[in-house]
């Protein structure tokens, strides 16, 4: 393996730096600021959903359209997307793409964004309702 160019980072440094700049909330915390009108924005891809489930109400945005949907300023976004203070909080799997989703929602201006800590698998494991595909 060559040396990585100058001023690169990996992607554990990437991870941490987004994560810094999060307020990440566990599962409890998800469902109550679901119960206050936060949207929650479910990245993974349908194989996953398929195979674990969803959570109930969550949107469903994949990953490669994200930015898109929410920011205020496209053309594409979703009707729910017209503002920047919007509480938005994404969740992957395992917490880990969600992070560098949010940071990249951040980016776009959208400050409350945030993702789930430990994604899907804590919000199941915390006993929170899921459905399961038919």
């Amino acid at each position: 393996m060559n040396a990585p160019p100058p001023g690169s980072a990996g992607i554990v440094e990437i991870l941490a730096g987004a994560r810094a700049r999060l307020h990440r909330a566990g599962p409890r915390a998800t469902a109550e600021a679901l119960g206050r009108g936060a949207i929650l924005i479910d990245i993974r891809p349908a194989a996953q959903r398929a195979e674990f489930g969803e959570i109930p109400g969550a949107v469903i945005i994949e990953r490669n359209v994200l930015e898109w949907r929410l920011d205020p300023r496209s053309d594409a976004r979703l009707p729910f997307a017209d503002r920047y203070d919007l509480e938005v909080i994404v969740t992957c799997q395992e917490g880990y793409t969600s992070s560098l989703a949010a940071a990249a929602l951040q980016d776009l201006g959208l400050h409350r964004a945030t993702d789930l800590a430990g994604g899907f698998a804590a919000w199941r494991d915390a006993g929170l309702p899921v459905t399961r595909s038919q």
